[in-house]
């Protein structure tokens, strides 16, 4: 990971959106699990599986909502684009 130092300090709000949805996400993977050992059906597992990756695309979106609106913004703010050249190799990234 090429940013493994780098850190940002969040407001309580920034904090509680995110880790509220992380904890939804969470609920859904451990039911995911539970339907497994349970023996459900697949098709039924697959549609909880599609609604957990909905889930972590929204936090995913709004972790790069905030991003761009603190930390790309102050940097563009100040003159330079480090983290404006960041946030497009990330976009490749996630855009594969």
């Amino acid at each position: 990971m090429e940013n493994c130092c780098n850190k940002k300090i969040r407001d309580k709000a920034e904090l509680k959106r995110l880790t509220n949805r992380l904890c939804r996400v969470e609920g859904q993977v451990r039911g995911i699990r539970n339907m497994v050992e349970d023996d459900a059906y697949c098709v039924d597992i697959l549609m909880q599986v599609s609604a957990a990756t909905s889930a972590l695309n929204a936090f995913a979106r709004e972790l790069l909502n905030d991003h761009i609106r603190t930390c790309v913004a102050e940097d563009i703010k100040d003159g330079k684009t480090q983290k404006l050249d960041e946030l497009t190799k990330t976009l490749d990234k996630l855009l594969k």
